[in-house]
């Protein structure tokens, strides 16, 4: 075999079917990743299962729970089912005891590779505000997305040292991959002042190369806001309303910028109305309602009597 030859297989054994696959799925351009996955005829079985696994994660992230649901069951690939746990805890609530059960019996005994059955049940956990358990199950996976899982986590419990670290871990792994480039920004976000700048460039530059989701306009927004550019934060979302009306991100960002902005109350009452319709059971849904209640409750209590 000629060098030129050997040097071409090469190249395309390095070349990754599923770029534009997992790219979509990474920067929230879920149509265009379940596109890119119908049109792909891979070339290994292994290929093909990753594709599938984005696939559905990709109806999932729209809320279509019902076509995973109907199209993986117990007789599914092994690799594949941790993908209808995940539906069906976000498809019926009433259930979610009852997976977090199961998924504490299986993270006793799981393997570091299963790497979706990881990401799912530590999608779950952080859901359930479980940090921890979520953290556990990641410790050894090696892989981009669950380091930038991790590093989510970490920034979720104000650990913003603990998530440079993931971070530095990420970047010495692929510095320039997406999920790289979307980690910095997060860290930028999180360290604020002039990374804020920063932040927004790699949000931009994202657009500008792939192309606008409800994902890096609400980043984008959260700079601006975060730089107090309401006005330039509310062309962000209102693009991203565009694309998504009921994108939950941006309806609590159009709820906190309506606040900065100083518009009358009931701009910020309909946004939290279409919020509770279309996302009842989302975490600050769930923490409003509760504080709701709250506040009902106390203004009872210290109310005088008629």
């Amino acid at each position: 075999m000629t060098r030129n030859v050997k040097m071409a297989r090469q190249q395309q054994s390095d070349v990754d079917e599923l770029f534009d696959v997992k790219n979509n799925f990474y920067i929230g351009n879920y149509q265009q990743c379940i596109n890119e996955a119908q049109k792909i005829k891979p070339i290994s079985p292994e290929v093909a299962m990753e594709r599938d696994v984005f696939l559905y994660r990709a109806y999932i992230a729209q809320r279509k729970f019902r076509v995973v649901l109907d199209e993986i069951n117990s007789s599914s690939p092994q690799e594949l089912r941790p993908l209808e746990t995940l539906a069906d805890y976000f498809a019926n609530p009433e259930h979610r005891e009852t997976i977090v059960a199961n998924l504490n019996e299986a993270a006793s005994s799981i393997n570091s590779e299963n790497y979706n059955f990881l990401i799912v049940a530590a999608t779950i956990y952080y859901h359930e505000k479980n940090l921890e358990s979520a953290l556990r199950i990641l410790r050894n996976a090696e892989n981009l997305e669950s380091l930038a899982l991790t590093l989510q986590i970490y920034l979720k419990m104000d650990r913003l040292d603990l998530a440079r670290k993931e971070l530095k871990s990420m970047q010495e792994k692929d510095d320039d991959a997406t999920l790289t480039q979307l980690a910095q920004a997060w860290v930028n976000i999180s360290s604020g002042g002039d990374k804020l700048q920063d932040a927004y460039y790699i949000f931009q530059e994202m657009i500008d190369k792939y192309s606008s989701t409800s994902m890096l306009l609400n980043g984008q927004a959260t700079c601006f806001i975060g730089q107090a550019k309401y006005e330039e934060a509310e062309t962000a979302l209102q693009e991203s309303l565009d694309k998504d009306s009921n994108n939950p991100d941006t309806l609590i960002n159009m709820i906190v910028l309506s606040q900065h902005m100083g518009k009358p109350p009931e701009v910020a009452n309909r946004y939290l109305s279409q919020l509770k319709d279309s996302h009842l059971e989302h975490p600050f849904v769930k923490e409003y309602l509760q504080k709701e209640i709250e506040f009902h409750r106390l203004q009872q209590q210290y109310s005088l009597p008629a």
